[in-house]
């Protein structure tokens, strides 16, 4: 076993990190320039020469909700008809945004809006994603944590809430490599959640399935088709599914879909007629010439794999190497997504973050992986490793590391003093 490194040097290392003057940015889920290369192609697919379908006319208002080739596209990956489909925007956030928009301001169809409750609230699995509980808080939507294992969030306690509370109208979800512990949902949770007895009628799961391409391993992860699951059980409008091209092409000119009921669709694009008359279609149409199908999305997500897997290895090997035999951290490898869950000892994780960052390194603040940026046991840290290059990885893990083990040191320190 490595030897265990004493406070004094320690310190040593963390200072020649501050002195080095690092500027290295793991903060976000960002793709890497090597991985936006791979989608340049793309961007040569619709020119002045390339033959439009005249009839549909890509070029004009037509097409509220996407065109009709890309919708077929997804449609075989999720499963589900075309028409269960609505292609709006570049990224699936801003339709998440616009839903709860909707239905705050003015209700789902025959529903009442939820403004006019006294109080509306969300459940939020936690750790879960920052953006997610935003979203409530602009909307003063009270969110309630619960907490998740490896199977997924704890069904007891939802099936719980959701039975007795009718103010309770939603729940956030991201079932496949879960943002940011890479927990895949199993079966009976998908099971239990679609068929789960709610007070409120107008209950919905917000499917947030962002990473469904994005796999790390030779077995991929699976999960059970929601959206099916909710119809068999009677609640076919229960689930609003959500994903994007954001990490497929490019962030900033994807595409962003919803997958639900065909009633629930036709709602959306009625709803969306005044706000987004057309969606970028030229900009889809890129997107279907450039994916084709099913494989060529598989053949191209192999591309991203072969580029970011090695530096989620690296991020493996060094927490081990360095922290093996401490028994201060603790972490799962992911087999998909964007993502490492770091959990330390708790009151460390503030501070950990803090040292990070004035060693140079960002990494995402800590706490606002739970709804009110508050991690009640400041335990949790999120690490985004495909942004770096790997030689700057390499550093940015050393140095968080470094600053995990200060911190429990001198907690110790602290711990032993006050009985002196």
């Amino acid at each position: 076993m490595k030897e265990i490194e004493s406070i004094h040097e320690l310190n040593c290392r963390y200072k020649k990190f501050c002195d080095a003057g690092f500027h290295i940015n793991m903060e976000r889920g960002w793709p890497c320039k090597e991985q936006l290369e791979l989608s340049m192609p793309m961007l040569d697919l619709v020119t002045s020469e390339t033959n439009l379908d005249r009839e549909m006319d890509y070029r004009g208002y037509a097409g509220t909700g996407g065109i009709e080739p890309l919708k077929h596209l997804f449609g075989n990956i999720f499963e589900v008809d075309p028409e269960q489909i609505y292609i709006g925007g570049t990224m699936s956030t801003s339709i998440m945004y616009d839903i709860v928009s909707k239905a705050m301001m003015f209700g789902f169809d025959s529903y009442k809006p939820w403004k006019d409750y006294s109080s509306i609230k969300f459940i939020c699995p936690v750790p879960g994603y920052e953006k997610h509980f935003k979203i409530c808080s602009t909307f003063g939507i009270e969110m309630i944590p619960i907490s998740m294992d490896n199977n997924g969030p704890d069904m007891d306690e939802i099936e719980k809430i959701v039975a007795s509370d009718e103010f309770v109208k939603g729940i956030w979800c991201v079932p496949l490599y879960s943002n940011p512990t890479g927990t895949i949902y199993s079966d009976e949770v998908v099971t239990r959640m679609a068929s789960m007895k709610t007070k409120a009628d107008d209950f919905r799961i917000f499917w947030d399935n962002a990473y469904f391409a994005h796999h790390l391993s030779d077995e991929p992860g699976k999960i059970k088709n929601i959206i099916h699951e909710s119809k068999k059980f009677g609640f076919p409008n229960r689930v609003f599914e959500f994903a994007s091209t954001s990490k497929i092409t490019f962030p900033g000119g994807g595409v962003g879909l919803c997958i639900s009921s065909i009633e629930n669709i036709r709602w959306l694009t009625k709803a969306s007629l005044l706000q987004l008359k057309s969606g970028d279609k030229i900009n889809q149409l890129r997107h279907y010439f450039f994916l084709k199908d099913e494989n060529g999305l598989k053949e191209h997500m192999l591309k991203h794999r072969q580029i970011i897997k090695p530096k989620f290895d690296l991020v493996d090997q060094v927490l081990h190497e360095e922290l093996d035999g401490w028994n201060i951290a603790w972490w799962q490898k992911p087999k998909g997504g964007y993502f490492f869950c770091l959990k330390v000892e708790k009151n460390m994780a503030g501070r950990i973050w803090k040292k990070c960052k004035n060693a140079g390194v960002k990494i995402t603040p800590a706490g606002s992986i739970f709804p009110y940026g508050r991690d009640p046991e400041d335990s949790y840290l999120r690490l985004a490793p495909t942004y770096p290059s790997v030689l700057e990885l390499e550093t940015a893990i050393r140095v968080l590391c470094v600053c995990i083990k200060l911190c429990y040191l001198e907690n110790r320190e602290t711990e032993e003093n006050k009985f002196l």
